[in-house]
């Protein structure tokens, strides 16, 4: 069910819909994309080679912008729009346009059904859809190496800047013949966009500055080019080497029905539970530990199966790291006080998050060496009971 702000919206919408279908409102054809505002920002291009690909405007209200796609481009576009009054306004100008379909539902739950989208766009609705809640669908619904373009609100008219935490906040749309309705959006600062983005597995390429043209208006908008990468990538946390004290090292896999187990390093590194292993311990012991002290759960250490050795050169030391299967578990991850990991998440394996840490990356590849995972070398040995990975 949409939480309080996808509800306001959602009657926001049908509000300015219905206004129009009733005013009659009939909008011109448009010559390309307009990112923001009339004539704004780089048009279509930023989408790449449309002709036969598979396209969805999300959010596409009045669809005029999927029209054009089609007609100019020979794209073929899903355009989706919750609005019943903007569906019934796009169906009366569109629904015979070969090419074109326009489809009345949420975003989110269409795109959770969709086959891959080659390229997925928006004109200013991401901001409308909680991100915890569109990002994941959006990032399941665009095939590996298809290309993601929306814009968002960055400041209103009055010059209110964005916001570092993600909350929806009210804003006013105004109704043409006078009148408003007031909607919630999460107008974000391009970081915590381009952070939610990489934690949901997608690569921001480069942001636009969109400013309106009007002196009065201080209104500014960023457009955002993004892909869903072919490989994940990962990165170390610091440049610095490791200190010799934490030169050997664990990772814990653990996964099940519902993914593979990652938390947030505060430095930004997506991470399996795992760390250094304290004197006198053995690797099971230090894996049983890391865990419950990391994320709360409880496993034995005859859960616990050693997979092999990674070696690797870290800053001109000799680094060690030693991946294990957890194959059982007790309680839910959570995140626990005086950690440096946290927001603990299951993951599809196919939808891993970008800048995993270059540890976690190597342990997941001794573990699956199919999966798509870019990382730096290193000499992985494997031990001979250690090897199964159901």
């Amino acid at each position: 069910m949409a939480d309080e702000p996808e509800a306001v919206n959602a009657e926001a919408w049908d509000t300015y819909g219905a206004h129009h279908l009733r005013r009659g409102t009939v909008l011109p054809e448009v010559p390309d994309i307009d990112w923001g505002f009339e004539g704004g920002g780089p048009g279509s291009k930023v989408l790449g080679e449309l002709t036969g690909r598979r396209v969805l405007d999300l959010g596409c209200g009045t669809a005029r912008h999927a029209a054009h796609l089609v007609r100019a481009h020979g794209a073929l576009v899903d355009a989706v729009d919750a609005s019943a009054g903007q569906y019934e306004r796009a169906r009366a100008r569109y629904r015979s346009l070969p090419g074109l379909r326009l489809v009345l539902g949420d975003a989110v739950e269409h795109l959770r059904a969709a086959e891959p989208y080659d390229v997925v766009y928006s004109v200013n609705a991401v901001p409308y859809v909680d991100p915890h809640r569109l990002l994941p669908a959006l990032a399941g619904a665009l095939r590996p190496g298809g290309r993601l373009c929306f814009t968002v609100l960055h400041s209103n008219s009055r010059g209110d800047g964005p916001s570092d935490r993600v909350a929806a906040r009210p804003e006013v749309l105004r109704l043409a013949g006078g009148g408003e309705v007031t909607v919630r959006m999460w107008v974000l600062t391009p970081e915590l966009w381009t952070a939610l983005l990489t934690e949901y597995g997608l690569r921001v390429e480069g942001i636009d500055v969109l400013d309106t043209p009007e002196e009065s208006n201080r209104a500014s908008y960023r457009l955002f080019r993004v892909t869903r990468p072919v490989r994940v990538s990962s990165r170390p946390r610091v440049d610095k080497a490791p200190p010799a004290h934490a030169a050997i090292g664990v990772g814990a896999v653990l996964y099940g029905p519902r993914g593979l187990l990652l938390g947030r390093h505060r430095r930004g590194t997506w991470e399996l539970p795992g760390g250094t292993v304290e004197p006198g311990e053995s690797l099971q012991e230090t894996v049983v530990r890391e865990l419950g002290e990391e994320t709360g759960l409880a496993a034995r250490s005859e859960d616990v199966r050693l997979l092999g050795t990674l070696l690797d050169d870290a800053g001109g030391v000799v680094r060690v790291t030693v991946p294990a299967l957890v194959t059982g578990w007790r309680g839910e991850p959570s995140d626990q006080p005086g950690e440096s990991v946290g927001r603990w998440r299951w993951f599809a394996l196919d939808r891993l998050p970008e800048q995993l840490f270059v540890c976690s990356a190597q342990a997941l590849t001794a573990w699956r060496p199919g999966l798509p995972i870019d990382h730096t070398p290193a000499h992985y040995t494997p031990y001979a009971t250690g090897t199964d990975d159901s």
